[in-house]
């Protein structure tokens, strides 16, 4: 793997990482929010990542004598969770049913702040991943002083 395939692979990865903190943010921000422009709800959201080969001649030919392929990160999709709204009981809650129940976000903190924790460490994980490329890159010039 050349110098720019690594720093593309971890960028796509420090991209999506963020794309998926923004997310958790999110859902985290509309943990009680019981409406939204769709009606009903907030709906906890989520990406979807998936491996796509990377885009160099040098990549290319990489592949064919390796016999593998070079992949970064690319968000699929954001999806809704389909999971039904957590009924509460609050009778004096201006959205509550005529039984008392408020139907709220189908939100768990603790998931998200789980899921918060992974992102954050496979954040830091691809930091220190071109940190390592941009050291390598400087001690192959250093070999030719």
């Amino acid at each position: 793997m050349d110098f720019f395939s690594a720093m593309n692979v971890s960028a796509s990865a420090l991209s999506a990482e963020r794309t998926r903190m923004n997310l958790i943010s999110s859902n985290l921000a509309n943990a009680n929010a019981t409406r939204t422009p769709e009606g009903g709800p907030y709906k906890r959201k989520d990406a979807v990542f998936s491996a796509a080969p990377i885009e160099s001649r040098f990549a290319r030919a990489l592949d064919g004598a390796a016999g593998k392929e070079i992949r970064q990160v690319e968000i699929q999709q954001l999806i809704e969770d389909q999971s039904p709204p957590r009924m509460q009981y609050d009778p004096s809650h201006p959205d509550a049913n005529p039984q008392g129940y408020v139907a709220m976000p189908n939100v768990n903190i603790i998931e998200e702040m789980a899921d918060m924790i992974s992102a954050t460490r496979t954040y830091e994980a691809n930091v220190t991943a071109v940190q390592a490329a941009k050291s390598m890159a400087l001690k192959t010039l250093e070999i030719s002083k």
